[in-house]
C-alpha cells in the first residue's frame, strides 16, 4: 500500500453506483503479516465530496459492523483512499478490545465487499 493508514482514518471505496465508508480502527504485525482492523458503515454515498462531509459528523452514520478483522490480502483486494482521520473513541476501539480478548478470534481473508454483502 502506497498510503500511510492510521489508526482513526475514514477510508472511502467505490461501489457500483456510489461509495462507502470504512473506518480503520488499527494494523497489527502479526508474525510476517498484518492485521487491518476496519469498522464499515452502511451509509452510502453519491460521490466522494459527500462521504468527507459526513466525517465530520461520524455520530450520524449508521455502523454496519463495529469490527472486520482483515488479512492483507483482503484489505488491498478493494481500493480505498484516505479522507481524514478523527481520534477514535473508547467506544469505537471498545469491539477490537473484545476481538483481542477472544481465543477463538478470526481473521477474514475475504474482501471487505463479500464480508458486506457488496459486490
Amino acid at each position: 500500500m502506497s498510503q500511510n493508514f492510521q489508526a482513526g482514518d475514514f477510508l472511502v471505496f467505490q461501489l457500483e453506483a456510489g461509495f462507502a465508508l470504512l473506518r480503520l480502527l488499527d494494523v497489527e504485525q502479526n508474525g510476517e503479516n498484518l492485521i487491518w482492523h476496519v469498522s464499515a458503515y452502511n451509509d452510502f454515498f453519491p460521490d466522494v465530496e459527500s462521504a468527507e462531509a459526513a466525517t465530520v459528523s461520524p455520530e450520524k452514520l449508521s455502523m454496519n459492523n463495529p469490527h472486520i478483522a482483515l488479512s492483507t490480502r483482503a484489505f488491498e483486494s478493494t481500493q480505498v483512499a484516505r479522507l481524514g482521520n478523527v481520534k477514535l473513541t473508547e467506544l469505537e476501539v471498545e469491539p477490537l478490545s473484545r476481538w483481542r480478548a477472544d481465543p477463538d478470534r478470526i481473521v477474514a481473508d475475504r474482501s471487505i465487499r463479500l464480508l458486506l454483502g457488496l459486490r
